[in-house]
């Protein structure tokens, strides 16, 4: 759990109780009560209304209330149309996640903006899941810097088969692109997730390796784009 998360969940289990110890904190969130307590602390500085002291217990003080999330309505908006472009584009485990995230985003928001709902959809209705069906293992192995071997057909309908580092997957034009440091290549390769056929997931975690990273990548297309902008 990140700790702004156990932060937030400290205020909300003090909401509900009159009396709270620290080790029940700590037995509720999994951390000791050195945590806690040093957490307890931060939050009293930070200006949360917290009475009490180490081996009594704490609560808020009377009145003392966590105010509702002020959003505008362009700002949930915002919110609203990239959940829905998470749960049709994103794959079965952010899909999953999206839909968690915006009840608990519905769940507090203030009474003038509980009815409100943006217009702006994302249907399903002619989205392929099989080919999002490779997303979530390549979003994680990107994450945990996992290599993976792919099977794949180009444009032409070529086949090859690739071991390569994954390291972040674009969506453009309608389509997710896995980037990848290629080992057959020794260079950046990108491809559509969709024509990827089979993956292998391998045992083996690569290290940060310079001119082969996310920031490489990026540093080359915006050299090539200002090249670009000073012939035209």
């Amino acid at each position: 759990m990140r700790r702004a998360d156990r932060l937030f969940q400290i205020v909300q289990i003090l909401r509900h109780r009159r009396l709270t110890t620290a080790q029940h904190l700590a037995e509720r969130l999994e951390v000791s009560r050195r945590t806690i307590y040093r957490d307890i602390q931060d939050l009293s500085l930070s200006g949360m209304a917290i009475e009490g002291e180490a081996g009594v217990g704490y609560m808020l003080r009377h009145g003392c209330d966590v105010p509702p999330l002020m959003f505008t309505e362009a700002e949930l908006e915002a919110i609203q149309v990239g959940m829905r472009m998470v749960e049709t584009w994103g794959g079965e485990s952010l899909a999953s996640a999206a839909k968690q995230a915006m009840i608990k985003v519905e769940a507090v928001l203030p009474e003038r903006l509980k009815d409100y709902h943006s217009l702006l959809f994302v249907p399903d209705f002619y989205v392929d899941k099989q080919e999002l069906a490779f997303l979530d293992p390549l979003r994680i192995c990107a994450q945990k810097r996992q290599a993976v071997t792919l099977c794949y057909s180009d444009a032409k309908q070529e086949h090859t088969e690739r071991t390569v580092h994954p390291l972040a997957i674009y969506f453009w034009r309608g389509t997710w692109t896995l980037l990848t440091w290629c080992l057959l290549r020794h260079s950046f390769r990108n491809f559509r997730v969709d024509r990827i056929h089979s993956l292998t997931l391998l045992d083996i975690t690569f290290a940060v390796t310079p001119g082969q990273e996310l920031a490489d990548y990026l540093s080359l297309m915006a050299q090539a784009n200002d090249c670009n902008s000073s012939q035209s």
